[in-house]
């Protein structure tokens, strides 16, 4: 052991010449090459350690805040505060012995479901016909837009700038006269 971080060592200050200018040997980029893989393997191990780590704490959080209430109070699971509620006592207790009993969260979610309807879900599935209420929003919002674009080119289309026409009877034009005379001696 001591041998191989003596190598280690050794190898580390070499790779600091080498960065000065110094020219590795064949061994010393080996060195280098087994340094660097094994510092790749540690942060990969300790990236899917950390990912894979949730308590069951963290877990109940999650999943409560991913069902609705059903004392139709409109609130998550998590977030009902009626004081005495009917159902989110029962509920949290339900989840929380799933939890403990070990089922997946698809699993404990489709239990839920499948006991007190889709309803319970607070976002619906993207699978099957409740696929419909995550496209529904995206093309009412791109019909209006494309509706909008078309009325406003349909408004644009054709129009023309309007010239004020020069009047031909004698008359007018005397009126304009004296309205314009008169405007400019009232604006001193």
């Amino acid at each position: 052991m001591a041998t191989l971080l003596q190598l280690a060592r050794r190898g580390l200050s070499r790779i600091s010449a080498v960065r000065h200018g110094k020219a590795m040997t064949s061994s010393e980029r080996r060195l280098t090459l087994l340094l660097k893989t094994a510092q790749a393997l540690l942060l990969a191990v300790a990236v899917c350690f950390s990912v894979g780590a949730t308590d069951a704490s963290s877990r109940y959080n999650n999943l409560s805040h991913r069902m609705m209430c059903t004392c139709s109070c409109a609130q998550l699971l998590g977030e009902c505060n009626h004081v005495g509620c009917p159902s989110s006592g029962p509920m949290l207790k339900e989840l929380s012995a799933a939890i403990a009993s070990g089922a997946t969260d698809d699993q404990i979610l489709s239990s839920f479901a499948a006991k007190y309807g889709e309803t319970v879900l607070a976002a619906p599935p993207t699978k099957g016909f409740s696929l419909v209420a995550w496209i529904a929003p995206i093309a009412v919002f791109l019909a209006a837009l494309l509706g909008t674009i078309l009325l406003v080119r349909h408004w644009s289309v054709g129009r023309t700038v309007a010239v004020a026409a020069q009047p031909t009877d004698p008359v007018i034009s005397a009126l304009r006269d004296k309205i314009r005379r008169e405007t400019e001696a009232t604006d001193l």
